[in-house]
């Protein structure tokens, strides 16, 4: 514990905001948070709308070792807060042809893929047991890491193990070594898309997602994913961080390449009104490139202008919340459309980078889990298509246009009628992720997990030019995701501590 407590400000209340802030007042830093939205959760917001409870953002919890530890780290549960479903099926995947539902108990679904491809059952156990290495090291050994020097690295267990991590291949190659049914590849390449780059860019190493999915399992936490949000910020409040919403952080107060606390302005007045907030420590937890080159002089930005616009980034997204006034017979919590070109689209978003002209897409129905997120006899869905960064051309009648493909196709697909049952609805996209978040040409995940942004390759979670300034959340390491984001957290705040202990 410090002895002398410490002043820090944290801004933004996301994920990694708020893992941060408990981390800190944990080891007796004296924490404030600043976040410009009226609510906790960044990206994880709730929308409540006539009677619909939508998630905003992050729909799948997987990893519920990493929210089990996380609350241990405080002498707490994950029970104490919030309850948690297994999801069975899993998720549900629908081709041209046919829908497929995963399921989760491990026999079954190996049955399913034996089905598939014969001998493929087989071959699916050695998979998972070389992603369950991977798992376990990369859990507990390579996310901890800060990313400050390669020398982090040098540890026997990593040594030892490097060529069994597959960090220097790529995952598709990796799954297409072990099936050849095309099906059964798009259903273990999916998940590194929450990685946010193609599947023969992203390292091996993260068919570790595999494992997270397959023996981890899909999960839903009783009234949705902001109950995490509402624990994580119940948990810091009583360690005594202290919240000031609806403020918008305008700069980092900088004296001598030090930052004394950050300027903010209060959203909604009438009249202008700034406030200070002093600290010997600023930990920003915003769009790493926003708080670069809006709140820093450009004498104290850690990367310039070319080195953010050479960034590969995740997708983003063009998101539906809509509620209808009637019950679904045939349908799943999460659904995966891959029933038109999967590289194609794979390619949309990554090598030619424009609105996609058939796009795969993604509906969740929290509403098959839980009674409390629409009014009774009505259904909460949420549909997204994964989009370019950085595309020009925003508009409600463009998200018309596709929401109009894709309800089409939804509606053939369940065999029932959707859209003429609609009695709410409300889109956000490439735009409204620039204007709420500040998120750099409108990702909605981050930074891509490629393998030259992995570790020290990322963008440093400490300032190169500001001595007490650090960054977390998913453009620094460990990577995009909520998991990896309580982790985030938790990296930077030992950082912190080390630095000012030392």
């Amino acid at each position: 514990m410090i002895k002398n407590l410490k002043k820090a400000v944290i801004i933004g209340s996301g994920f990694s905001g708020l893992s941060t802030a408990s981390f800190l007042a944990k080891y007796g830093w004296d924490v404030t948070v600043v976040e410009k939205q009226s609510m906790p959760g960044g990206r994880a917001r709730q929308l409540k709308q006539q009677g619909f409870v939508f998630d905003m953002g992050p729909s799948w919890y997987w990893m519920p070792d990493v929210f089990e530890r996380y609350f241990a780290c405080f002498d707490k549960k994950r029970s104490d807060f919030y309850s948690l479903k297994r999801l069975d099926p899993s998720y549900r995947v629908f081709w041209n042809e046919k829908s497929m539902d995963i399921p989760a108990d491990y026999s079954h679904l190996r049955s399913l893929f034996e089905k598939e491809e014969p001998g493929s059952g087989k071959k699916l156990d050695q998979y998972l047991k070389q992603a369950a290495y991977k798992y376990e090291v990369g859990i507990n050994k390579l996310v901890q890491k800060p990313g400050q020097s390669w020398s982090e690295f040098l540890d026997w267990d990593l040594l030892r193990g490097i060529f069994k991590l597959d960090v220097f291949s790529s995952i598709q190659k990796h799954i297409h070594k072990f099936f050849q049914n095309p099906k059964l590849r798009q259903l273990l390449e999916f998940p590194v898309l929450f990685l946010g780059a193609l599947p023969k860019d992203t390292p091996a190493l993260y068919s570790l997602m595999n494992f997270a999915d397959i023996k981890g399992g899909t999960w839903y936490p009783e009234n949705g994913m902001y109950s995490i949000v509402d624990a994580m910020y119940m948990l810091a409040k009583e360690l005594g961080v202290k919240f000031n919403f609806n403020e918008n952080v305008i700069s980092i107060n900088i004296k001598e390449n030090y930052a004394t606390g950050v300027k903010s302005e209060i959203i909604g007045s009438e009249q202008p009104i700034i406030k200070q907030y002093s600290g010997n420590v600023v930990i920003a937890t915003a769009d790493y490139h926003f708080v670069e080159s809006k709140l820093l002089p450009p004498k104290l930005r850690s990367y310039s202008e070319s080195y953010w616009n050479k960034r590969v980034l995740a997708p983003g997204c063009l998101i539906y919340y809509i509620g209808l006034n009637k019950k679904l017979k045939n349908i799943t919590h999460h659904s995966l459309f891959f029933d038109v070109d999967f590289e194609k689209h794979g390619n949309e978003i990554y090598v030619s980078k424009e609105w996609p002209s058939e796009p795969l897409f993604y509906v969740s129905a929290t509403s098959v889990s839980d009674k409390n997120v629409a009014p009774e006899g009505c259904e909460n869905l949420f549909f997204l298509i994964p989009v370019a960064a950085g595309l020009k051309g925003d508009s409600e009648t463009l998200r018309e246009k596709y929401f109009e493909k894709i309800i089409k196709r939804f509606e053939a697909h369940i065999g029932e009628e959707v859209n003429d049952h609609i009695i709410y609805k409300k889109t956000f996209g490439p735009e409204d992720f620039v204007n709420e978040y500040d998120a750099f040409k409108g990702n909605a995940y981050g930074l891509a997990n490629t393998l030259l942004q992995t570790a020290v390759l990322k963008p440093s979670c400490r300032s190169k030019k500001v001595g007490n300034l650090f960054y977390a959340g998913q453009f620094t390491v460990p990577g995009p995701g909520v998991p990896p984001s309580l982790i985030s957290g938790e990296v930077v705040a030992k950082e912190v501590t080390r630095h000012f202990n030392s």
